[in-house]
């Protein structure tokens, strides 16, 4: 059954508190993003992303091997939900969550735009290509990112 233009593009109608349970989840482009390590500097707010993992993460695929029960596995795993937006500030600036917070469009590598489940690794965005599952969870430090960067050399 074809679905009519505005239940296609949803995310254009509806605001983050009107969505579905799939709608909501379809707004993920699995980019794994949210599953890289950050550092937070406390005197400056900033955010700091790492090429360090989640070890839940499945590189290659870009998703969570246990998604259900994330939180129980990983207790200091971020669930999204608008009760806690202050989360959203540790999202990518590319997440579709956060952009439709900010009341921006989603870009157009974003699956649900380009309608390709591919789109977001051939546009280089997600974690695939640099992320790394062995690291010293202790020192961090050595593997801070600008995502920037990484999507600007991509583009080259």
């Amino acid at each position: 059954m074809a679905q009519n233009k505005t239940s296609e593009q949803f995310w254009k109608q509806k605001r983050l508190s009107e969505m579905t349970h799939e709608e909501w989840e379809r707004l993920c482009d699995g980019c794994g993003r949210c599953c890289l390590h950050k550092l937070e500097d406390e005197d400056e707010g900033h955010i700091y992303y790492t090429r360090a993992v989640c070890a839940l993460l499945d590189i290659h695929s870009c998703r969570c091997k246990d998604y259900a029960r994330r939180q129980y596995v990983m207790p200091d795993c971020v669930v999204l939900s608008l009760e806690h937006r202050d989360y959203f500030d540790w999202l990518p600036e590319s997440c579709a969550y956060r952009l439709l917070a900010e009341g921006k469009p989603l870009p157009d590598w974003h699956p649900l735009v380009s309608g390709d489940p591919d789109s977001v690794f051939k546009a280089g965005i997600s974690v695939r290509s640099f992320a790394i599952t062995d690291y010293d969870p202790d020192n961090l430090i050595p593997e801070i990112i600008l995502l920037e960067h990484v999507d600007e050399n991509r583009r080259k």
